[in-house]
């Protein structure tokens, strides 16, 4: 919808793999339609790599190249960095999305992310430096169960991640049908000295 580029034929699957021997077990297939799983597969034991089918050509395997396809056929190449150096930052953290966010398996791997994510973001207002970018928008996909899920103590511990990921739900066309997660503005601890 954010990148949506007209009514392109395109359809959509995720594919299924089980962790223990990586044989396909099934494909979902439709617009915007979610993989099918083997029945009492568990989240260890799947990983969905998403599919996108067009109708010129073969179809395409892979988040970043989905995403990255998606935005230089809705014609918003300026998602994807507008210098080369730019261009590296953001295939970088849509990199980073891919092996790290999309395959936390632990508590002690999201707070790996999130410390990362909140130095990074200390003296930066996006991902890419001062551009909202592709890696924006899949990053807040990627953590917005995480942060559902933080307790108002954990959101001031990631005082600037949870900056980001506020500024960018409410970037037009970005949070869609996912819920606000609710910031607080005034902090509830003063440092004790």
């Amino acid at each position: 919808r954010l990148l949506a580029g007209g009514g392109g034929g395109w359809s959509f699957s995720t594919r299924c793999f089980s962790g223990k021997d990586g044989g396909r077990r099934a494909a979902g297939a439709g617009r915007g339609g979610a993989g099918l799983t083997r029945e009492g597969a568990g989240p260890a034991e799947r990983e969905q790599i998403p599919i996108l089918q067009t109708n010129s050509g073969p179809g395409l395997t892979g988040l970043i190249t989905i995403a990255s396809h998606l935005v230089k056929q809705a014609k918003k190449e300026q998602l994807l960095g507008s210098s080369a150096e730019e261009k590296a930052v953001v295939h970088q953290w849509l990199e980073y999305r891919v092996t790290q966010v999309g395959r936390q398996s632990s508590r002690e791997d999201t707070r790996t992310v999130l410390k990362d994510l909140n130095a990074h973001l200390e003296d930066k207002v996006y991902l890419a430096g001062n551009s909202f970018t592709l890696a924006d928008i899949l990053m807040y996909y990627g953590l917005h169960h995480v942060m559902v899920d933080l307790t108002v103590q954990e959101k001031e511990i990631y005082l600037n991640v949870s900056r980001w990921f506020n500024h960018i739900q409410h970037y037009p066309g970005v949070r869609q049908h996912l819920t606000n997660v609710i910031f607080i503005k005034n902090r509830l601890y003063t440092s004790a000295h």
